[in-house]
């Protein structure tokens, strides 16, 4: 029911940038908690990049700090990750995920959703 489509990956040169997109669809009748972006460098385990709730607060990795931006659109249920100053390591497939709830008085549901992914490759 719920999907995630990320946008806006592709080659770019290190010092570039680049600006992902992430729409959740099918999740009216969740309420959504958290978007957040994790990246899977070639070889290596996924990584938490940025996560934000839907109030606003945010969590980087250490290693994108100062140079990634993640905003969130609630009306929208659509995340977003400005990537500045990238850099070869930058270098993955970085997929969406989002977190939902949902609350009645019979029972209680706490969801997650990831996207396919969308690969960003920073160049030398």
């Amino acid at each position: 029911q719920v999907q995630l489509v990320e946008s806006g990956g592709g080659l770019v040169q290190a010092g570039g940038s680049l600006r992902l997109s992430c729409a959740a669809s099918g999740a009216s009748s969740f309420t959504l908690d958290s978007m957040g972006w994790y990246r899977q460098p070639p070889g290596k385990q996924r990584q938490l990049v940025a996560v934000i709730t839907s109030g606003g607060r945010t969590n980087y990795a250490d290693s994108v700090k100062g140079r990634f931006t993640i905003s969130i659109d609630n009306a929208k249920n659509t995340v977003y990750l400005q990537m500045n100053s990238l850099k070869p390591e930058d270098t993955a497939v970085y997929y969406c995920n989002a977190e939902f709830h949902r609350v009645t008085v019979v029972d209680s549901y706490a969801m997650g959703y990831w996207g396919k992914g969308t690969l960003v490759t920073v160049s030398t």
